[in-house]
Parts: C-alpha cells; sequence; structure tokens
C-alpha cells in the first residue's frame, strides 16, 4: 500500500509540474499515472476485486505510458531536427 501511496504522489507531483510547464500531454500521462494508483489501492481498501482494479488500472498505465512516451519521441525527434 505504501508504494502505490508514494507513486500516487510522485506521479500527481510530476503531473502538476508539467501542465505548470505547458506540457499538457505530459501532465496527462502522468495523471493517468496517479490514477491507476489510486485504481490499484482500491483493491488493497478492499473496496474493489482484484481483477477489476488491476485491469483498470492496467489500461490507465497503458495510456499513460503511450502519452508519456509519445511526448519524449516528439521532443527529442524535434530537437535532432533542429540541428
Amino acid at each position: 500500500m505504501a508504494i502505490h501511496a508514494t507513486a500516487f504522489l510522485i506521479g500527481s507531483y510530476f503531473a502538476r509540474r508539467s501542465f505548470g510547464a505547458g506540457a499538457s500531454v505530459l501532465g496527462w500521462g502522468f495523471s493517468l499515472f496517479a490514477l491507476a494508483e489510486l485504481s490499484y489501492m482500491t483493491y488493497h481498501l478492499d473496496w474493489t476485486v482484484f481483477l477489476f482494479a488491476h485491469t483498470v488500472s492496467e489500461v490507465l498505465d497503458l495510456l499513460a505510458f503511450i502519452l508519456i512516451f509519445s511526448w519524449t519521441a516528439r521532443r527529442a525527434t524535434s530537437a535532432v531536427a533542429a540541428r
């Protein structure tokens, strides 16, 4: 439970920083990661069943990784193209 709470705080922190820096795609990626961690915690708190919580969390994590990695790749390729 402590690991999920810590990961949620880290995801929330990076989401807030990303939105503040004007990187909204990156901010949404970290927001989805934080929501996935909340979903994981619902199982540990006995609010949902294991299969439901983990299915929702995995989908949110997948969407988060797609957004974060696409933003990173777009930024990296634009930096290389600018040289």
